[in-house]
């Protein structure tokens, strides 16, 4: 939807072992972790283009080769994340 403000927080919580997470089960089905290594790995990072009326429409960033498939608004929060935690290395 448009108008809609997202706002992403980085921040290191600590061990994640140690953690207590209780997202909302009517947003959230599974939360799962990727290393910041896995992430930076050409392997695991590719695009996906979107076509539309037949014809090119845009790319987006996706992340592969993990417990799932990263894709849409969280792979486009991961990319811009990794290009300010990683300069030169993503």
């Amino acid at each position: 939807q448009q108008g809609q403000l997202v706002a992403p927080v980085v921040a290191n919580l600590g061990r994640l072992e140690d953690l207590t997470l209780t997202p909302n089960p009517d947003e959230v089905e599974e939360v799962f972790t990727l290393p910041l290594a896995h992430l930076l790995r050409e392997e695991n990072q590719g695009y996906t283009h979107f076509r539309t009326a037949g014809r090119y429409g845009y790319t987006l960033p996706v992340f592969l080769n993990g417990p799932h498939k990263v894709w849409g608004l969280t792979a486009i929060v991961t990319e811009l994340t990794l290009e300010l935690l990683a300069p030169g290395r993503y």
